[in-house]
C-alpha cells in the first residue's frame, strides 16, 4: 500500500496548526472592560489574588496571591506572597521597569534573564521564562510563561496565563485579583 502524498501534507499542516495553536499568546478574556489595564497604576498598593494553575496532566493547585506594589515613578517593584491550597507557601519580587519606548523589563528569583512587558490596547501582556524547581529541590524544568492582564468595568484585575515548554501549552494560570479588604494586607501566618 503507498502513502497519498496529501494524507502527509495534511498531517503536517494539522501538527504545524497545533504547534501555533499551543504556543500563541492567550486571548485578551471576554470580561475586559473599557478602561485600560496600567501596570503602574492597577498594581500599586495592596491586592488579594485568587488563582488556580492547571496542567494538561490533570493537576489543579490553587492559590491565594497576596501582592504590594510600590511606583517609584520609573520601576514597580511587586511583592507576590503566595499560599497554595496544600499549606505550601512561596515569595517573589518582581522589579519592572518602563523603558524609554514604553515597554517594560523586569526580573524576579525565579526568571531566566529579562521579563518583556507591553502594552496591547486594553490588555498588558507579559512574557518571560522560570526555571521550575526540582521535586528534590533540585533544578527542574524550564517553562515559558506568558500572561494578559485586563480590568473589569468593576476594577477587578484578570491575569490569565499560559505556561508552555517546547512550543507546547502545558498548563495555564487563572488569577483574578482585588483590592485587599481590612486585614488582608498580608499573608496569614
Amino acid at each position: 500500500m503507498t502513502r497519498n502524498p496529501l494524507n502527509r501534507a495534511f498531517i503536517a499542516i494539522a501538527a504545524i496548526m497545533l504547534l501555533h495553536g499551543c504556543a500563541t499568546p492567550p486571548s485578551v478574556p471576554g470580561e475586559a472592560g473599557d478602561d485600560a489595564f496600567i501596570l503602574e497604576r492597577d498594581l500599586a498598593g495592596r491586592t488579594v489574588g485568587d488563582g488556580e494553575f492547571r496542567a494538561i496532566n490533570g493537576t489543579q493547585r490553587g492559590f491565594t496571591a497576596y501582592l504590594e506594589g510600590s511606583w517609584d515613578g520609573a520601576a514597580l517593584t511587586l511583592v507576590e506572597d503566595f499560599v497554595y491550597d496544600d499549606g505550601e507557601r512561596d515569595r517573589e519580587t518582581w522589579v519592572l521597569t518602563k523603558t524609554q519606548d514604553g515597554e517594560w523589563r523586569g526580573t524576579r528569583e525565579d526568571v531566566i534573564g529579562t521579563a518583556r512587558g507591553y502594552q496591547d490596547g486594553n490588555a498588558f501582556r507579559l512574557e518571560y521564562e522560570v526555571q521550575l524547581p526540582g521535586e528534590d529541590g533540585g533544578d527542574g524544568m524550564t517553562v515559558k510563561f506568558r500572561d494578559v492582564l485586563v480590568k473589569r468595568d468593576d476594577g477587578v484585575i484578570l491575569n490569565t496565563a499560559t505556561v508552555g515548554k517546547w512550543g507546547f501549552r502545558v498548563g495555564r494560570v487563572a488569577l483574578t485579583i482585588r483590592p485587599a479588604g481590612p486585614g488582608e494586607a498580608a499573608a496569614p501566618n
